[in-house]
C-alpha cells in the first residue's frame, strides 16, 4: 500500500487501488499453473481436429483448468479480505475500522465487543464469498472433470 500512497493518497481509492492489485497475483499465478497442467496430447487432438489456437484455449485449456483458476480466485478473496482489515489503519474503508477502533480505545465500554464485531464480520463475509465461489466452481465444471 505504500507505493500507492504518494499517488492516490490515503483513504478509500488507495484501499481499493492496492486490494486489487494485491489480489491479482494468485489468479494470474494459478491461471498459468492452469493451462500448463493440461495434457500436451488432449492439445494436439484438438490442433489435429482443425481447432483454431484461439479455440483451443476457450473449448478444451480454460475448461480443463477452470478448478485451478476458481481456486486462484477463492484465494485472492481470502487475501483481499484479510488486507482490508488492515487497510483500516491507513484510512481505508471497511469492517477494519470497527477493530482498530475498538482496539484503540480498549478498556472503554464496548470497546471489545466493536473489535469481535469487526473481527467476525469480516470472517463471516469471507466465508460467504468462499462457499460463493465452491457453489460456483461445481455449477461450471462438467461431471466429467470434477475431482
Amino acid at each position: 500500500m505504500t507505493l500507492f500512497l504518494p499517488i492516490f493518497g490515503l483513504g478509500w481509492t488507495g484501499t481499493v487501488v492496492a486490494l486489487v492489485l494485491y489480489a491479482q497475483l494468485p489468479i494470474i499465478r494459478n491461471t498459468v499453473a492452469g493451462l500448463q497442467g493440461v495434457d500436451s496430447a488432449i492439445v494436439e487432438s484438438a490442433r489435429g481436429i482443425g481447432m483454431t489456437p484461439l479455440r483451443i484455449l476457450l473449448r478444451v485449456q480454460l475448461p480443463l483448468a477452470w478448478p485451478v483458476i476458481i481456486a486462484g480466485i477463492r484465494v485472492a478473496t481470502m487475501l483481499a479480505f484479510g488486507i482490508s482489515a488492515i487497510a483500516a489503519y491507513v484510512s481505508g474503508p471497511g469492517l477494519g475500522n470497527l477493530i482498530f477502533t475498538g482496539l484503540q480505545r480498549f478498556g472503554a465500554v464496548n470497546s471489545l465487543n466493536q473489535a469481535i464485531v469487526g473481527g467476525v464480520g469480516i470472517a463471516v463475509l469471507a466465508l460467504l464469498f468462499d462457499g460463493a465461489f465452491l457453489v460456483l466452481r461445481r455449477l461450471t465444471l462438467s461431471r466429467g472433470i470434477r475431482v
